[in-house]
C-alpha cells in the first residue's frame, strides 16, 4: 500500500469517493432499515451488481 498526498476539498482525484457515493444514493438514502442486517442485505445486493456489470477502465 502506498499513502498518497491529496489536497483538500479534492475528493474527486480519490476514485473511490465516486463509488461510495453511490452506494450511499442506492442503498442508504431514503431506507428505513430495521437493523444492520437489512442494511447489510442492502449493501452485498449492491456491491454484488456493481461487480457483475464490472468493466476495466
Amino acid at each position: 500500500m502506498e499513502l498518497v498526498f491529496l489536497p483538500t476539498y479534492s475528493s474527486w482525484l480519490n476514485w473511490i469517493e465516486a463509488e461510495f457515493a453511490a452506494l450511499r444514493y442506492f442503498t442508504l438514502n431514503g431506507t428505513d432499515h430495521c437493523g444492520c442486517t437489512e442494511q447489510n442485505a442492502a449493501t452485498a445486493g449492491d456491491v454484488r451488481w456493481r461487480n457483475s456489470r464490472a468493466r476495466p477502465k
